[in-house]
């Protein structure tokens, strides 16, 4: 999540007119998980009901995170809810993803028109949108790459292409402007500046104390979301007829495979790592974004299977008793710090959204079990944390589950724990998959140059 979504003026009047006794009942009582050993099998008859359970908990919650239009927004906009207000760019995909697969895809839609109004003649666009109009972070960086993903499985929902013409220039010129700021020409390789720009806000993997560190990193996620948006926008120009823009765009996303496999491969320790742009050194910290490659199969399946092996379903690295952690637990830096400010923690806690796109991996690779279990450990974190707080929460200690950020002091002029809704909505879906066989894969075909 991108930090600074909150003014701190707004955050010290919530603290001061928060009534004492009800941020000390809440940080004492209402938001601390019951201390329960889940230690039972995972059975397809309890995951069912726990699914019921908790989707009509979401039910509950969802119309919380889709706002009316307003000011410079002219469609129904998506919000994480609770702490934040704002429309983000991969938090509006995901939640626009969870609702395209509860049968209103339209909100996607939304979504991606409402950052298309924000793109400018040179195809930046900002990755947060609010009443007022884009709000510019980092400088000129632009959202992370999920437009033309976002474009495209909305489309494939309404079964509609045709909105999309009138907007393919501007999301062409969004690539351009990607390839013109984050592209490594050296590597073919895209990077992030810092890793408050991935949206993994203190991401160990890269810098994100930018006075101090100047470095910047080509990055397993960077790269991956952006061949998948180059695939994506394939596929539309397929679509609206435009054969030989899909032509150059798939050898173009077959190129940037290649560089993926070949300089973020790590042979020797069987996984993906970020590379250092300046000395091309591997930077050895396992974290959430070495498995992003998984999520598109760039992988061959040995080596995929052997590196969810070492890795992601080792206790001793990621997996931890409350899901995967977003930081190996091998990793100096390793900590469950409650952080939202000034950026989230990405340095081991359980993050949802981090888990949907590892169940994608793991799908990818046949370990169907591990997803079951993810299922019924995230589903029965957040059920609690609802039943409890009355929300959910960003990220949760991977070792006691306990709720993290926001932290129970963040409170409405009522006195009321704002919460956290977001695109923990996903993990309805991971339900849907290991018990009704209806899974989110955000599938898009392989980048090959013999296909």
């Amino acid at each position: 999540m991108q930090t600074g979504k909150i003014n701190n003026n707004t955050q010290m009047k919530w603290r001061f007119k928060a009534v004492a006794i009800s941020i000390v009942l809440i940080s004492l009582v209402g938001c601390k998980l019951e201390k329960k050993k889940h230690t039972d099998p995972v059975s397809g008859g309890k995951l069912k009901k726990l699914k019921t359970e908790l989707v009509a908990e979401f039910n509950r919650l969802e119309p919380k995170v889709i706002q009316p239009a307003e000011g410079y927004l002219q469609y129904p906009y998506l919000i994480p809810a609770g702490f934040y207000k704002q429309m983000w760019d991969w938090d509006g995909f995901f939640i626009g993803n969870h609702l395209a697969n509860t049968g209103k895809p339209e909100y996607l839609k939304f979504w991606a028109l409402n950052l298309i109004a924000g793109i400018d003649s040179s195809g930046y666009v900002s990755a947060c949108a609010t009443t007022k109009g884009p709000r510019t972070i980092f400088g000129k960086f632009a959202m992370k790459p999920f437009l033309s993903q976002g474009v495209y499985f909305a489309s494939l929902k309404l079964n509609d292409f045709s909105w999309v013409a009138p907007h393919y220039n501007a999301l062409m010129k969004v690539l351009a402007y990607r390839d013109k700021t984050q592209l490594d020409s050296t590597y073919n390789l895209y990077f992030w500046d810092n890793a408050m720009q991935s949206g993994a806000d203190n991401n160990v993997a890269m810098n994100y104390f930018t006075e101090e560190d100047h470095r910047s990193f080509l990055a397993p996620d960077a790269s991956t979301f952006q061949l998948r948006e180059i695939i994506a926008q394939a596929l539309i120009a397929q679509k609206l007829g435009k054969n030989e823009d899909y032509a150059l765009l798939m050898q173009k996303a077959a190129q940037l495979k290649d560089a993926i496999n070949k300089y973020l491969w790590c042979k020797e320790d069987q996984i993906y790592y970020t590379v250092d742009r300046e000395t091309g050194a591997f930077y050895k910290r396992i974290s959430y974004s070495s498995f992003i490659p998984l999520i598109q199969k760039l992988a061959p399946d040995a080596e995929g299977v052997d590196m969810i092996k070492r890795y992601l379903i080792n206790p001793k690295q990621m997996k931890a008793k409350y899901g995967f952690r977003s930081l190996s637990l091998q990793d100096p830096d390793y900590n469950n710090k409650n952080i939202i400010v000034p950026f989230s923690n990405w340095q081991g806690p359980v993050w949802p959204i981090a888990n949907y796109l590892y169940h994608i991996g793991l799908k990818n690779y046949g370990f169907e079990d591990e997803i079951k279990w993810m299922g019924q450990t995230l589903g029965r974190l957040l059920l609690q944390d609802i039943k409890t707080c009355g929300s959910m929460h960003e990220n949760y200690n991977a070792d006691t589950g306990q709720p993290l950020a926001p932290a129970a002091d963040y409170v409405d002029e009522s006195g009321k724990f704002v919460g956290f809704i977001g695109w923990n909505l996903c993990v309805q879906q991971v339900l849907e998959g290991v018990t009704d066989n209806k899974w989110m894969l955000l599938e898009l075909p392989e980048a090959d140059r013999n296909k």
